[in-house]
């Protein structure tokens, strides 16, 4: 720019050799001169470090005392000739000529100015003065918001920029016509800010009037004719369940679901379960259809059921071939998560099925394309958590058992010889009683019934004595003593309490002497003979 006098100027300021011959020219009419670049703060306290420009005849712009081409670089003019003396000889006219600039320096403006940039040019070297512009036709007024009337900002805006302008030798004068596109711009901003403002609330007023007093979205009808199959695990409320059929395509929304839960008799006893609905039903019309049992894909395990059984349901439910269910059962029982006691017995080589008594009653979905052992996991996964919250290894001790895989093997006893609620606390203690080394009664044998028809699969309570003593196997418990290998059913909650918690009333024998429901106890011997003349009696025997 104007004054860091170019790159020589720059170079002789820093102590090298100026260029061209690299000796200071003198003229022989005046003294010597500071070349161009040497001009610094110090010597000349100018704007710009650099004489005032003015310009000649054609319009470039020159420098008092400094006649030297110009070229353009980069957007500015600086200097293209060597930078040596002034080839003319000061005019006694000019002040500029003689003396530094003094804007901003302590001498007055020849003109007695304000100092304002660009200076006034000295006399005779003023550039031609432009032809006025022709006024413009009268605007229409507007607000001032919109023309940028009484806007200081604007103001200042202008005034910078017409001083770069002014400095640079280019640029126009910001218009008012610029200014209220700027200002129009802006309006439309504010516009669209707020509108899009009204919109955002409008909207969310419009959910919430939806959410607090709208009817929930629902359809029509009892559905389409395609069906899907929807489980419902334990312990999940209505929302959940709601949330399940949404999500599988069967209601619309869940608070429609659970609006006609609560209106429906019975809507809130729905059980866990896999059923079987349509898609695009009414909530009102899902909420009937799943209280219907024939819409449940499940599996029920009851109480004292063996596994053989469960098998079979599993099986037929899947739509599965016979024993499939039973071969995943046998060849992948390590990986359905039995707790480890349940795998390290003294019998486990004499196990008829290491997961009898692990498939916990209860009711289990089951529908078309499950797995057989995501099923039997989530039985298993029940009976873990029913027996560690029970403290089965813990209690096992104090009833002169070994473990908690014992005590397991009783509460199934329990359940297959109990008839009803009230008999199992009695059956625990007749268990107990003949196990213990004392028992001159029958020598530590249990003699049950239920645990040879359990190795026989079958549920005879006419079995001969020339049967039973012919058979050697460990679950034949009037010829071997103590538990049979394991649980020969799946015990319930009942007789697992039971069995935790006998009586103490030295009941050592049993008979039901109607061979039904009706089980009578005994504690001798005697007793026991004439209960079984009573049986003989009722059955005909």
């Amino acid at each position: 720019m104007y004054g860091d006098g170019g790159w020589e100027g720059q170079q002789a300021h820093i102590g090298q050799q100026p260029a061209y011959g690299g000796q200071p020219q003198y003229h022989p009419q005046q003294p010597q001169q500071p070349q161009y670049g040497e001009w610094v703060q110090e010597h000349q306290p100018g704007y710009g470090q650099g004489q005032y420009p003015y310009y000649d005849e054609q319009g470039h712009q020159q420098y008092a005392g400094h006649p030297q081409q110009q070229y353009q670089h980069h957007g500015t003019w600086e200097a293209s000739g060597p930078h040596g003396q002034m080839p003319y000889a000061p005019d006694p006219g000019d002040p500029y000529g003689q003396q530094p600039a003094a804007y901003g320096g302590e001498q007055s403006d020849f003109y007695g100015g304000d100092g304002s940039y660009p200076p006034p040019q000295p006399p005779g070297r003023r550039r031609p003065e432009p032809e006025p512009e022709p006024e413009a036709a009268p605007e229409e007024e507007q607000h001032p918001f919109f023309t940028g009337g009484g806007d200081d900002d604007d103001d200042d805006e202008e005034h910078e920029l017409h001083s770069r302008s002014d400095r640079r030798g280019k640029g126009k004068k910001p218009t008012k016509k610029g200014r209220k596109r700027r200002n129009g711009c802006a309006c439309m901003v504010v516009v669209l800010v707020l509108g899009g403002a009204v919109g955002t609330a409008g909207y969310f007023g419009y959910k919430y009037y939806q959410n607090r007093f709208a009817p929930a979205p629902d359809y029509a009808g009892a559905g389409i004719d395609e069906t899907v199959t929807v489980e419902i695990p334990k312990g999940v409320g209505g929302w959940d369940i709601g949330r399940r059929l949404k999500d599988a395509g069967v209601v619309k929304s869940a608070a429609a679901f659970v609006h006609a839960q609560n209106e429906i008799s019975g809507g809130n006893s729905i059980q866990a379960g896999a059923y079987l609905l349509k898609k695009q039903m009414s909530a009102a019309s899902a909420v009937k259809m799943m209280l219907d049992p024939k819409s449940q894909n499940n599996v029920v395990v009851t109480p004292g059921e063996r596994n053989a059984g469960v098998y079979e349901a599993i099986d037929k439910k899947l739509e599965l071939a016979d024993g499939t269910t039973q071969k995943v059962a046998r060849n992948e029982y390590k990986s359905l998560g039995l707790p480890s006691w349940a795998q390290n017995t003294q019998y486990a080589g004499e196990i008829k099925d290491p997961l009898e008594g692990f498939l916990f009653p209860g009711t289990y979905p089951a529908a078309k394309g499950m797995k057989p052992d995501s099923i039997l996991k989530q039985m298993v996964a029940d009976a873990k958590s029913r027996y560690d919250a029970s403290g089965l290894t813990a209690k096992a001790r104090s009833l002169g058992l070994n473990n908690a895989f014992e005590l397991v093997t009783v509460a199934s006893l329990v359940q297959a010889e109990g008839k009803t609620h009230d008999d199992f606390r009695k059956m625990a203690e007749v268990v107990y009683n003949r196990l213990k080394p004392t028992n001159t009664e029958t020598n530590q044998l249990l003699q049950f019934d239920s645990t040879y028809n359990y190795l026989k699969g079958t549920s005879n309570i006419h079995i001969s004595l020339k049967e039973i003593n012919s058979n050697s196997s460990p679950y034949n418990t009037y010829r071997h003593k103590g538990l049979p290998p394991g649980p020969i059913g799946n015990p319930g909650e009942d007789a697992i309490m039971a069995a935790l918690n006998p009586t103490h009333d030295g009941w050592m024998y049993f008979v039901a002497t109607d061979g039904v429901n009706n089980t009578e106890f005994a504690r001798t011997n005697a007793e026991f003979l004439r209960l079984k003349e009573k049986f003989n009696a009722t059955s005909g025997n």
